[in-house]
């Protein structure tokens, strides 16, 4: 009778595990086409394939960092949520992501690193902490005009090419920027009144004119001046005096010592703006993809440790209290062995999962850096269906990858088995 009853049971597990597993293990002797045995083949081909390897790689650091991480963030969070009046409210935070899909979770995580500040959640907070601190320049890109008496220099830098002296005026005029870039305080460009005797001015201008026309190193009309742009006056490799330009590109130095000087405009007037990181490039895309299963699953160990922590005799706490225990050596000493066997189950747990882990990573990672990116669950699925055609060298990994998830399983049965 009791076989009967579980007879249906155990055909829906031959169906869905058992055969699946001696099936891929018998495929795994063929080669792409299913036709021609090639016996342990497919399996000396994930230790000696470059993309394989990868995998491996990525996966060693997966079952390292991500499961370690995640326990120590949940004892964390479960050791707080003893300690603050909102402790339902915080719970329920900080578990709701288990309650959001992979698939959602790796669509909000491709746009939470979007590179582009005005998508990308992280990048768009770091160029604003960046820039209220050292403002980005308004004018990269910007070149000098041919036959204009600049030159650039290193850096990102543009300097004159002969010396100058006090009481001259100079134009340095400027192109490569779109009109529509200028900041809206520049005005009409005019060319700088003359210095006195022991001073330098000039104009920094953007010499373009809307719809052609105009003489090229002449300040014409309609054409705008490029306010806020630094210039040093620089004598012996020193600069020795430095000033800004205003509305109408116009600057001047006085009381400049005698000498010939070289005017230099900076190349922090120029460079490019901060843009913040690159989340999904090569070197960087795996702990992101990390830092995204964090999100998920440091629920999922808080509320298991809560309950452990819950179980925990307050008789012996209060007694280690009495005895002039601090709270660390509290945690320490008392708290965290006798959350060992919890937090031994929540560690292999998640070392189980993350050897599975394949929605974020193919979901997270653009396609250009998906093999620096790779698992073996993914690498799995890449080489029999996703382009490879090979499902001989996909089932050999598949195998291998249940073997490595063999021992954690056995691992966990054996306590469960034990605590009962």
């Amino acid at each position: 009778m009791a076989l009967g009853f579980l007879l249906p049971a155990l055909a829906l597990l031959g169906a869905l595990v058992v055969y699946p597993i001696v099936f891929s293990a018998y495929r795994s002797m063929f080669d792409a086409s299913g036709n021609t045995f090639v016996g342990a083949h497919n399996y000396t081909r994930i230790f000696t394939d470059a993309d394989s390897r990868t995998a491996m790689r990525n996966t060693l650091i997966w079952v390292v960092v991500a499961p370690s991480l995640v326990t120590v963030l949940g004892l964390i969070f479960a050791v707080l949520t003893e300690r603050i009046r909102w402790a339902s409210a915080f719970k329920m935070i900080v578990f709701m992501p288990m309650a959001v899909s992979f698939l959602a979770s790796g669509v909000i995580f491709r746009l939470v690193y979007e590179g582009d500040p005005h998508r990308g959640v992280i990048n768009a907070v770091l160029t604003t902490v960046h820039d209220t601190f050292s403002s980005s320049s308004v004018y990269p890109g910007a070149i000098a005009r041919p036959g204009s008496p600049l030159t650039p220099a290193p850096g990102n830098a543009f300097v004159t090419t002969t010396g100058i002296q006090p009481g001259h005026m100079v134009l340095l005029p400027l192109v490569g920027l779109p009109a529509a870039q200028l900041p809206k305080s520049a005005t009409q460009a005019v060319p700088a009144p003359a210095p006195p005797p022991d001073g330098i001015s000039g104009t920094v201008w953007l010499d373009f004119t809307r719809g052609g026309g105009g003489v090229q190193n002449h300040v014409d009309p309609a054409e705008k001046g490029l306010p806020g742009i630094r210039v040093q006056a620089v004598q012996a490799g020193k600069a020795v005096a430095s000033t800004t330009t205003g509305p109408d590109g116009t600057f001047a130095f006085t009381k400049l010592p005698a000498g010939t000087y070289t005017l230099k405009l900076p190349g922090g007037n120029f460079a490019a703006p901060y843009q913040g990181v690159t989340w999904l490039g090569p070197s960087l895309i795996t702990p992101a993809i990390i830092g995204a299963y964090i999100w998920i699953w440091a629920g999922f160990a808080m509320v298991l440790i809560a309950a452990g922590l819950a179980a925990i005799p307050r008789d012996v706490l209060e007694a280690a209290r009495m005895d002039g225990a601090s709270e660390w050596h509290l945690f320490r000493r008392i708290t965290v062995p006798l959350l060992a066997p919890v937090l031994t189950v929540v560690f292999v747990t998640l070392v189980i999962n993350v050897l599975k882990v394949f929605d974020l990573v193919f979901i997270i990672a653009p396609g250009s850096v998906q093999p620096q990116a790779t698992v073996l669950a993914l690498e799995m699925w890449r080489v029999s269906f996703g382009g490879g055609a090979d499902q001989g060298a996909g089932s050999a990994m598949a195998i291998f990858l249940c073997l490595l998830v063999s021992p954690a399983i056995f691992f966990n049965l054996r306590r469960f088995r034990q605590e009962q």
